[in-house]
């Protein structure tokens, strides 16, 4: 049964599930209707961009501990991208990261995802423009949704969010809703937050 989680609230991946070994991150939102004059053209899309940064002892080290659609699988291969949407259509996740937690190296403690907007400074777009926006987390084994973070906050003028991490604590991997939205135009941005 999927638990719905607050802005700030934590909960146990592992305590609830003995033995789970592999998660699936999804991460959603939706185009909010944008209005437009009589003869201006189509805006173009928001192209929302989901990463993984991984952090050793809660910092960010190089570049190698980002997972994105440059870059789809970490160097360790226990976290993993499927890949680039480019205008968050249709239902259900428009982006997923699959993590090994059994098999994610001890010196990594948090592992951030975060999304962007592509372009955003350039094509005037911000997150007040996206609505429906989500975090979840799903046993990759049973494909079972184990909990889900809506994010409700209004974001105008904001191009970036950090919508959660899972981290461990005391042998336990944990999941932490967090809905901060930033300025950061760019993941390397996002990144350089936690050097």
């Amino acid at each position: 049964m999927s638990v719905s989680l607050q802005k700030g609230q934590k909960v146990s991946l592992t305590k609830a599930q003995p033995g789970l070994s592999h998660v699936v991150v999804g991460l959603g939102w939706d185009e909010a209707q944008r209005k437009r004059g009589f003869f201006s053209l189509k805006p173009a899309p928001i192209d929302c961009d989901a990463s993984a940064i991984l952090l050793r002892d809660g910092k960010f080290v190089g570049k190698q501990d980002l997972v994105y659609f440059g870059n789809l699988r970490h160097g360790s291969g226990t976290v993993m991208h499927r890949g680039d949407n480019l205008t968050g259509a249709g239902e259900g996740d428009d982006e997923q990261i699959i993590v090994n937690l059994a098999q994610v190296p001890a010196e990594y403690d948090r592992i951030v995802f975060v999304v962007n907007i592509y372009n955003a400074v350039q094509r005037a777009q911000h997150f007040g423009m996206i609505k429906n926006a989500f975090i979840r987390i799903v046993d990759a084994n049973t494909n079972t949704e184990m909990c889900r973070y809506n994010l409700t906050e209004e974001c105008s003028g904001m191009t970036a969010m950090i919508f959660g991490e899972i981290y461990r604590h005391q042998g336990e991997w944990k999941f932490n809703a967090m809905g901060q939205s930033t300025a950061d135009t760019s993941i390397i941005e996002l990144a350089n937050r936690y050097r």
